[in-house]
């Protein structure tokens, strides 16, 4: 099976602390292709049409176990990978029922429409526009802290240190993150740490580099994320976990 195009591009400065990265799947080929998307940390927008499939737009909340899903043929999405602090600053809305979960929103959603997805470049600098116009003012300094801290380390964190640091209880941290996000400040830390270890796996590094207790507890926590084992992700038999796929296209 041919594997899909992807491009990826960064944001501007002005979005750094609440956008992650823009990005473009396309699958040009008459087959659908079958993927496996593994917790990433990140909550998606995104906006797709393809040959058998109308123009549509979709929220991805975040994600805690691996899901399977398809790219349809001849299909083209292009998306806006948030960091979390976008869910109140731009979104203005809570994921918490979002968890492993999908919203489908109007097909008008920031002005965007099919003739939108021709262009890579200029649906980013379009989503860019409509971004900073829709950014809230007066961000509150403990959270841009915290998550600072938490992109930083990769989730190589600890909550103590992270309570320490930004003057706000442990207990307050984990209220906030359970009803914003749908998932403790812990379990969001173990899957940053699951993500960071992609490029190694990839690579063949099959063992832990990213604070996990000893190489069985990296492979259980693989395995819970990915449902699947290190060595297996390294394989990638038919390109099937499509985030491992695009890496090897950077």
């Amino acid at each position: 099976m041919n594997v899909v195009n992807y491009k990826v591009r960064k944001p501007i400065p002005e979005l750094a602390d609440f956008v992650e990265s823009f990005w473009m799947l396309a699958n040009p080929f008459d087959e659908e292709k079958e993927v496996v998307v593994v917790p990433d940390g990140r909550i998606d927008l995104c906006f797709s049409i393809s040959a058998t499939e109308p123009y549509h737009v979709m929220l991805a909340g975040l994600d805690s176990e691996p899901a399977c899903s398809s790219i349809a043929p001849h299909s083209v999405m292009f998306a806006v990978s948030f960091n979390l602090l976008a869910v109140e600053y731009l979104l203005d809305n809570q994921v918490s029922s979002l968890l492993n979960e999908r919203l489908v929103l109007p097909d008008d959603f920031w002005g965007m429409a099919a003739n939108d997805l021709t262009d890579f470049d200029e649906f980013c600098t379009k989503a860019t526009h409509t971004m900073l116009k829709a950014l809230k003012p007066d961000l509150d300094s403990r959270k841009r802290k915290l998550f600072e801290m938490v992109y930083s380390t990769m989730g190589a964190v600890t909550i103590q240190e992270i309570s320490d640091t930004v003057h706000w209880s442990s207990r307050q941290i984990n209220r906030y993150f359970s009803q914003q996000f749908g998932l403790p400040l812990k379990t969001y830390c173990t899957i940053l740490r699951f993500r960071a270890s992609f490029p190694q796996i990839t690579h063949g590094k099959l063992f832990p580099e990213q604070n996990f207790a000893d190489q069985a507890h990296f492979i259980r926590e693989v395995k819970k994320y990915a449902g699947a084992t290190p060595k297996e992700l390294k394989q990638n038999k038919n390109d099937r976990f499509i985030q491992f796929s695009v890496l090897k296209q950077k």
